[in-house]
């Protein structure tokens, strides 16, 4: 998908074998640099572990610092589940991820691609975490945990809803992507973002 969607195709992506379950790499849109953050459901079905948390939040943290624009890309059912996980830290390192996200001033530009449940929905740049635009495929899913029937697909999770519930700016077929995601970068170039006068913020340890 990211290459049907950036300039040429072309793709630098960072640490492809570190924590497959997400992507993460540099691009451009209408000629503009950017950062791309996926989940990637080839591997662990898109699911976020300690791996991944921490490659997404390391990598949103550089952007931000280098002031490049962060574009989103969501297929995710959640957090993968166990105690190994649990035990290990998994909220430590969600939470470190979200906390990346809420406190970047780049640029943040959302598409949800197939399902965006529960905590996952959260953590990958929803609307509740400051992204500037959220968009989201008919295909979409959106809920707060996985839809047990095709009925609750279509009504319980359907990207409609939640446009109007305010989580999302529109519904776009998968052909506008890029040309979508291109004007919202246009729109936020100027972008300032006013914070409290403070040093920095305290990522979770």
């Amino acid at each position: 998908m990211i290459g049907h969607v950036v300039d040429g195709g072309e793709f630098f992506e960072m640490a492809p074998w570190w924590a497959k379950n997400l992507v993460t790499g540099f691009a451009r849109l209408g000629g503009r640099a950017a950062g791309i953050v996926g989940n990637q459901p080839a591997h662990l079905g898109g699911r976020l572990d300690i791996d991944a948390s921490a490659k997404g939040a390391r990598f949103v943290r550089f952007c931000d610092s280098f002031n490049l624009p962060l574009v989103t890309l969501v297929d995710t059912p959640g957090f993968v589940p166990g105690k190994a996980q649990e035990h290990a830290g998994i909220v430590r390192s969600a939470a470190k991820l979200m906390f990346a996200f809420c406190e970047a001033t780049v640029p943040k530009l959302t598409v949800i691609t197939h399902r965006a449940y529960s905590g996952g929905f959260e953590v990958m740049c929803s609307k509740h975490i400051r992204a500037d635009f959220n968009f989201a495929w008919p295909s979409a899913e959106i809920a707060a945990a996985a839809p047990s029937s095709l009925l609750d697909r279509q009504d319980v999770a359907s990207p409609y809803d939640a446009a109007v519930q305010g989580h999302l700016d529109d519904v776009i077929e998968p052909v506008e992507t890029r040309p979508r995601l291109i004007a919202a970068l246009e729109a936020c170039a100027s972008k300032r973002e006013g914070r409290p006068p403070k040093k920095h913020g305290n990522i979770p340890l």
